[in-house]
Parts: structure tokens; sequence; C-alpha cells
């Protein structure tokens, strides 16, 4: 039967360390052709929008699909889990706290093969849920000693602040803007809904690692044309899905093709196929769109580990024709 797998229950197994794991995983088998993935696709609707896409792990036997709506302000996220051998429904799971993580784990990753080994400082600017797994994740990859953080609310940034410093370890301290958080910052993630440049070039130390997480819209970004031109090496984690939504590349880039040549995709990397960075004084920028493999990696672990603790409910889905 298929297995119905709640919020709650996500978080009760699912930890960030496992995430990066399996993300990382993943990405290697991306790079061989053993998973294939559909970029995402949306409907227009009245007051928001559709969202879904897939992604199949041949070698591992199993298909999911992301989908959730965004409509009114509101955010409802499902991830159906298919096996390929039986073509059954083993799990419906609640995806939102999962898709927090698997996108901080898709940054972490990122920040582990680009990152200078020395880095130290952190900056976040964003103070929601996705701020939260992006800073969590770059922690674990990294031995940071502190941490910035901007958001345009000063209360949430304070109690996020205080939250993640007890979190992650290390003080985390709350930055009056975004240029303040990010100078001489080593790594810097923006994980915002802001549909203007929050970052600027200006800003960045030489040799800065940049995961930009938050614009998946074509008409929006967090980077301003010269932090994206500052970057020597530009990472994506699909160059089809950056062409239809990377708004900080397609605003940055202005129609030339030439710049697309030289983007290198996430999986290469992961898998040696392609380099990252090359010296420390290179400036390194990971734009995340977010990708259903990520979404498949973490299904897997959170359905297995659900089936093995008992946790779930079972779903009498086509009980009847099925005893036919």
């Amino acid at each position: 039967m298929t297995l119905h797998i709640n919020e709650a229950e996500v978080r009760a197994v699912l930890t960030m360390p496992q995430a990066l794991e399996a993300v990382e995983d993943i990405s290697r088998k991306q790079s061989t052709g053993e998973v294939v993935v559909h970029p995402r696709r949306r409907f227009e609707l009245p007051g928001g929008f559709f969202h879904y896409m897939a992604a199949a792990d041949y070698s591992a036997g199993f298909v999911a699909m992301k989908q959730y709506t965004y409509v009114r302000g509101k955010l409802q996220f499902l991830v159906p889990l298919y096996e390929m051998a039986t073509g059954g429904l083993l799990a419906q799971i609640e995806a939102d706290y999962m898709g927090q993580l698997r996108t901080g784990a898709a940054s972490g990753v990122a920040t582990k093969y680009l990152a200078r080994k020395d880095s130290r400082i952190a900056a976040i600017i964003g103070t929601g849920g996705q701020a939260r797994t992006q800073l969590e994740a770059v922690a674990v990859v990294r031995k940071l000693k502190s941490a910035r953080a901007y958001g345009r609310d000063s209360a949430k940034r304070e109690k996020f602040c205080a939250e993640m410093s007890k979190r992650i370890g290390i003080p985390v301290h709350p930055c009056s803007s975004s240029a303040e958080a990010v100078r001489g910052a080593d790594i810097i993630s923006t994980a915002t809904t802001a549909s203007q440049p929050v970052v600027r070039g200006a800003d960045l130390a030489p040799g800065v690692h940049i995961n930009a997480i938050g614009a998946n819209h074509a008409h929006k970004r967090e980077l301003d044309d010269e932090a994206v031109a500052s970057a020597d090496v530009i990472v994506v984690d699909s160059e089809e899905q950056s062409r239809q939504e990377a708004g900080d590349l397609i605003l940055a880039f202005h129609g030339d093709e030439i710049c697309w040549t030289g983007v290198k995709k996430l999986s290469e990397i992961v898998a040696g196929k392609a380099s990252g960075r090359t010296s420390d004084s290179e400036v390194t920028l990971f734009k995340s769109n977010g990708i259903a493999s990520w979404d498949l990696a973490v299904a897997m672990k959170v359905y297995a580990m659900a089936r093995e603790k008992g946790l779930g409910r079972e779903l009498p889905l086509w009980s009847e024709s099925s005893n036919r």
C-alpha cells in the first residue's frame, strides 16, 4: 500500500548530513546518465501557480515527481514516490521541510566543492526557512567561526540569529544591511524572494563563494551584473532549467549566448568531470534553481527510514482493483 508521510515524520527522520549525502550521491549518478531529470514547468492559476518536475533514478529503480502550489501567499508541497519494477506508488510525502533540506544540502554540496577550504565567515541574506537550511548546510561542510545575517524585518533577523547560533554552534550576528553582511565574507548564500539585487559585486571579497537560490523566474534576480561578472566559475544544477528561469544569469548575460558556454553543471564537478575552483583568489558562483533529482534523493531516504521506524499511514489506493 501507499504510505502517507507527513511533515512531522519527515522532520523526525531526515537530517542535514543525510540530505547532503543523498544529494551528492545522486548528483554523481546524474553525470553518468543513471539519473534523468525533467525541468520544472508551471501553470498560472488565479492568484498563483502550480509547479511540477520529475526525476528517475534507473540504478536505484525509483521515480519521483515534485508538485506544489503557490496561491495567495500559501505554499503546499507533495512528492509522490514510485517503484519502477512494479509501477507502484510507494509514498505520498508532504515535502515543505524536505524541500528546504534538499535545497540547503545542494548548496552544501556546491560549497564543499567550490568554496575555499579555509573559509571561516559565512553570510546569509534572508531569514526564512530556506535561509536556515542554507546556513546549516554550509556549517556542516566548512569549519565556520562565525556567520552574519540580514533580512528586512529586524525582529525576524534577531530571532533568526539567536536560533541559528544555537542550531549550528557558532555566533550568528545580525547586520543592518546586506552590504554589511557580505563584506569580507568567505561564503555568501542568498535565500530571498527579491526581484531586484540584494548582493552587489562591489561588496564581494576576492575568493568568495556564492550560493544564490532565491530567484527562480527569468525576471527576478538577487545578484547584480557586477556580482555575476566577477565570478570566475559559474555552476548551475541544470543548464536547461537555468536558461528558462535563472534570472540572475539571464539578466546579467544580456542575451549573449557566449556567456552560457562557460557555465558548468554541479553534477559534472561532483563527478570530477569538470573543474571547479582552481585558485583561492577565484570567485565561484552556484546558481541553484532546484531540480527534481534532489527531491527524489531525499524522498528515497525518507521512505526507507519511515518504513524502518513504522512511521506513516497506509492509504488503501486502488485496493479494490488490485484484488480482482
